[in-house]
């Protein structure tokens, strides 16, 4: 039984991820923006009580993360692992027309808000047991895999979610905390479109079994959802 914290659970490869750990008895800190909206993860709470709690995390608000990471100490003593799961993509970018906005709100919820989460919860991670983060990342954040123009907020976004999980790992090792990032594969989820190669479930099943496996060596790395090591 692991206590682990997921964001971005409300739907996906996160909700697929809550259902992963829920089948093998763990305990599912869920958190996702609008809890009331959440219908799937208040299904779940009902099916596995005393095993799912759902926290409202808006990963863009540094106060929101700082409440969350309350709650969290009143919940648990420990975590296991971190799973820094949701993330925004802005569909439609084309060179010459990039907003502002866009680039700001991506850097936003996919850097910035999961660096300060990690650092938020990093006594309770200390606490765990053989504990972990993992950072949900995408083979278009690799700079060796780059040779074509697209979804320019989303992919440089990612790839400093990468940089920031060598940061993390650097910072936290000494602690005992294994920190990597993961490509969840091209998944069919609302993100990734019905023409996606991967399931959610498959996905989602890939990376726990990842996750499982991590030891230290497995610090600062970037795997896909197979273990398979992805050019940085």
């Amino acid at each position: 039984m692991q206590r682990i914290l997921i964001t971005g659970a409300n739907r996906g490869i996160g909700l697929e991820l809550v259902r992963h750990c829920l089948a093998r008895a763990d305990r599912v800190i869920a958190t996702c923006r609008h809890p009331g909206k959440a219908l799937a993860l208040t299904e779940l709470a009902a099916a596995h009580p005393g095993h799912l709690r759902i926290l409202p995390l808006e990963l863009a608000s540094e106060q929101s993360i700082a409440e969350a990471a309350r709650e969290v100490a009143a919940l648990t003593d420990a975590l296991d692992a971190l799973i820094n799961n949701a993330g925004m993509l802005v569909s439609g970018e084309r060179f010459g027309a990039i907003a502002h906005k866009s680039m700001v709100d991506s850097f936003a919820t996919n850097v910035i808000g999961p660096v300060l989460l990690a650092q938020s919860l990093s006594p309770l991670l200390q606490k765990g047991t053989r504990p972990k983060v993992l950072n949900i990342s995408t083979r278009l954040a690799s700079l060796a895999g780059t040779t074509a123009f697209g979804t320019p907020s989303y992919s440089m976004s990612k790839t400093a979610l990468n940089m920031a999980t060598r940061q993390l790992a650097a910072a936290l090792a000494p602690h005992g905390v294994t920190v990597f990032c993961a490509s969840p594969g091209w998944v069919r989820t609302d993100m990734g479109g019905t023409n996606a190669a991967v399931s959610a479930p498959e996905s989602a099943a890939g990376l726990i079994k990842v996750l499982d496996a991590a030891g230290p060596d497995m610090a600062g790395r970037f795997v896909d959802y197979l273990g398979a090591e992805i050019a940085w």
